[in-house]
């Protein structure tokens, strides 16, 4: 049975109404330099979609991510003597960057704990910007309990990546400022991990627009709000290009305002994650990360659903692997047959590989690369092989070529990407 969230203002609690109000001071007085990032139409993502979409493009910010709005509101609420004593977080990436970048600037002394296996460009990132990281757990559940621990031994102050009232209203500014730029506005799409930046911008949204639509998306890798909000029991874990949402339990007080607050929860494969980060690249020319590209993936996932309908989307990240960008964008290249590899059988004569070239020049085909094979294979001896990459404009194309070389009297068949 699907859950139907109310419409409409929500009431906030004293905390959340006192943080909100002394956020948006902070943010009326600038929000400690953090960009009031570009929120740019897509005609072109548009048309593709079949509904108005604006992105909201929080890879630009220094950091890279919109995780520093709640790290420095929550920094800026220390107190004098909450300063003295420092700060400690717990992150793989964005958050901790967030944290030792504002830490620096407030000159407060920030140790970062992270899990084993974080990119040591992150470490290094993180350390670049004056924090002390330590390496500790086999995974971010239990760098959390360390760095939970050293909070409690030390007395610094743990920084909660999502679940803290200031750190939500921190988050929230993101859609004040969509809003601002875009009243007419019909759905916000919002991807949800541990459910900081939802609940934020929900609550935000909802003071201003109490009629408009939200909507969350997970990796249906990692559904452990999905599961709360639809009454599932989807398992959760695996390996997704959306490590950011990857999280195996939302926060507790993010998970009671989201279950009020959201209209709909979508889940996306990896496939729709790998198409929302080429759409990202080719349609806008930026670089998200695998959960910067999950609200479009949402969107990928049910078209229907937004239909004519004027969608917010929040590119929340750019902090991409540029090794895996590769592999995707080669990936997107073969799904759509404009990149191919077939498989051509020759008679081993003199002129051959020649004859296969004048025809693909023909029929306007480019050859990335050639693989021949001769001494490895069960063919008779007269007989060979070869590999052969192709670039086409599209699928179409690519399939006149094939046709091109069957005609042309070559046995052809796909190799695989």
């Amino acid at each position: 049975m699907p859950h139907t969230a109310l419409k409409t203002e929500m009431p906030l609690s004293p905390d959340l109404a006192g943080a909100f109000a002394f956020v948006e001071s902070l943010h009326a007085q600038g929000m400690g330099g953090i960009l009031n990032s570009p929120c740019l139409p897509s005609p072109t993502l548009s048309k593709a979609l079949g509904c108005e979409v604006v992105v909201k493009l929080e890879n630009l910010q220094a950091t890279g991510s919109f995780k520093e709005r709640g790290a420095f509101a929550r920094l800026s609420a220390l107190t004098d003597t909450e300063r003295q004593r420092g700060v400690v977080a717990a992150s793989a990436g964005n958050h901790a960057q967030g944290v030792a970048r504002h830490a620096a600037a407030m000159g407060i002394r920030a140790t970062i704990i992270m899990p084993e296996g974080t990119p040591m460009v992150k470490v290094h990132q993180t350390r670049a910007l004056g924090a002390e990281v330590d390496i500790v757990g086999s995974d971010f559940d239990a760098a959390k309990a360390h760095a939970l621990s050293l909070s409690e031994e030390t007395g610094a102050v743990f920084v909660h990546p999502f679940d803290d009232p200031v750190v939500m209203a921190g988050q929230g500014t993101l859609a004040m400022e969509m809003l601002a730029q875009y009243p007419d506005l019909d759905t916000l799409v919002l991807p949800i991990g541990g459910g900081g930046l939802a609940a934020g911008c929900g609550l935000a949204a909802r003071r201003i627009k109490p009629e408009i639509e939200l909507v969350g998306v997970q990796s249906d890798l990692f559904p452990s709000f999905a599961n709360l909000y639809h009454r599932t029991n989807r398992p959760i874990g695996g390996f997704t290009l959306a490590e950011g949402i990857a999280v195996r339990e939302p926060g507790q007080a993010t998970r009671a305002l989201l279950m009020d607050l959201l209209d709909d929860v979508l889940l996306v494969d990896e496939r729709q994650i790998e198409r929302a980060l080429n759409l990202f690249i080719s349609h806008l020319r930026v670089l998200p990360e695998g959960a910067g590209a999950a609200g479009l993936a949402g969107v990928l996932a049910d078209p229907e659903r937004f239909k004519g309908k004027k969608v917010g989307l929040v590119l929340t990240g750019g902090n991409v692997d540029t090794r895996l960008l590769s592999s995707l964008l080669l990936r997107d290249l073969a799904r759509s047959r404009r990149l191919a590899r077939l498989r051509i059988e020759l008679v081993d004569v003199p002129g051959q590989l020649s004859k296969v070239s004048e025809v693909i020049s023909r029929a306007e085909g480019n050859v990335t690369d050639v693989a021949y094979h001769k001494t490895f294979s069960d063919l008779p001896a007269k007989v060979t092989y070869i590999d052969i990459s192709l670039e086409a404009q599209d699928g179409a194309h690519m399939d006149r070529i094939e046709t091109a070389l069957r005609e042309a009297g070559f046995r052809v068949e796909p190799a695989g990407y």
